[in-house]
């Protein structure tokens, strides 16, 4: 059992379980009842996102020095109650259960989902690389 960390929108891979949309906006041009069809999410949490002044900051991030001050951003509103406890619980489940989380961006590395991916593993959930 593990958190699979995904592009949201893409094919699914098998066995990977519930799809979380750890996103500030739900994808547009997309009709609520297809999310989960479209392989969009099943389940969306945006409070796992970056806050809208942080998304800014990483899609005007054109330097290393632009993108380290947004993970240290968001990084730190992971730190705030509701966020860690979301995280710890997010962990806690990996152990049992195959679920996914995941943003729209094509490249991980220049996404949000890859702090994700460590601050999970900080938290001590199982992640499939």
């Amino acid at each position: 059992m593990a958190i699979r960390i995904v592009q949201l929108g893409s094919p699914r891979h098998a066995g990977e379980g519930t799809r979380i949309g750890t996103v500030r906006r739900p994808p547009r041009g997309v009709r609520k009842d297809r999310y989960a069809a479209d392989n969009w999410y099943d389940v969306w949490l945006p409070e796992l996102s970056p806050s809208d002044e942080l998304v800014a900051k990483a899609h005007h991030a054109t330097t290393e020095k632009d993108w380290a001050a947004f993970m240290r951003a968001y990084r730190s509103e992971m730190k705030h109650p509701s966020a860690s406890r979301t995280l710890d619980l997010l962990a806690a489940l990996s152990k049992d259960s195959n679920f996914s989380v995941g943003c729209y961006c094509e490249n991980e590395a220049r996404c949000h989902r890859s702090v994700l991916r460590e601050l999970l593993r900080e938290h001590g959930a199982k992640i499939v690389d």
